[in-house]
């Protein structure tokens, strides 16, 4: 069984089916968990297979985390496609929430540039592209960007820094504990909403 399914992986999917497999191991047993040899297991392919495509566990960290920026990048895209303008940041604030709550153990990897090679090209473009979403030009194709002023790229940057602090602290339970301070049914859902709501109106 092990034979075939290397062989049919070795015309084209090994690499896909090894980021699923380390993904699979992020999310259920943790990033400890995520070594070359657990992903291959998990994937059904010989133990040497990995090396030969990630080089070594950055490697397959690297190509994993991309593959989360690209995912990230696309729930923002979603989040804003039927967005009136005035609605346009506090949609992006909900879809990088969306993404983080759907795959806390990939957010986690995504920003712990320890353990990932940015030299890495399909990262750093994943990354970057995920990123500008952030930003007032995003609309415009890439070779048209102009530099950002000082302003501007610090209110990207605030508005990342709510919507990153917020997931982080959605994902690792946090606001569970605060939530417990809040009048009988109003729960954690409503609370997440509200610091979107003043979070977004603080940078209009």
């Amino acid at each position: 069984m092990q034979s075939a399914m290397s062989q049919t992986y070795h015309h084209g999917a090994l690499r896909e089916a090894m980021i699923a497999a380390a993904e699979t191991i992020l999310e259920r047993d943790g990033i400890a968990a995520l070594t070359l040899r657990a992903a291959a297991r998990e994937a059904g392919v010989s133990h040497g297979a990995p090396a030969h495509h990630f080089g070594n566990l950055s490697g397959l960290l690297s190509e994993l985390a991309a593959s989360g920026f690209l995912r990230l990048r696309q729930y923002l895209l979603d989040a804003v496609v039927n967005a009136e303008p005035t609605q346009h940041m506090a949609g992006l604030s909900r879809g990088y929430v969306a993404f983080a709550r759907s795959a806390p153990g990939l957010f986690r990897l995504m920003f712990r540039s320890e353990q990932l090679d940015w030299s890495n090209h399909a990262l750093s473009a994943a990354g970057g592209a995920a990123f500008a979403m952030l930003l007032p030009e995003a609309s415009v194709d890439e070779a048209d960007r102009k530099p950002i002023s000082l302003p501007l790229l610090g209110r990207a940057m605030a508005h990342w820094s709510m919507v990153h602090g917020l997931s982080t602290l959605l994902i690792d339970g946090r606001l569970s504990a605060v939530g417990r301070e809040l009048s009988p049914g109003v729960g954690v859902e409503a609370l997440v909403e509200e610091i979107l709501r003043s979070g977004v109106a603080h940078l209009e």
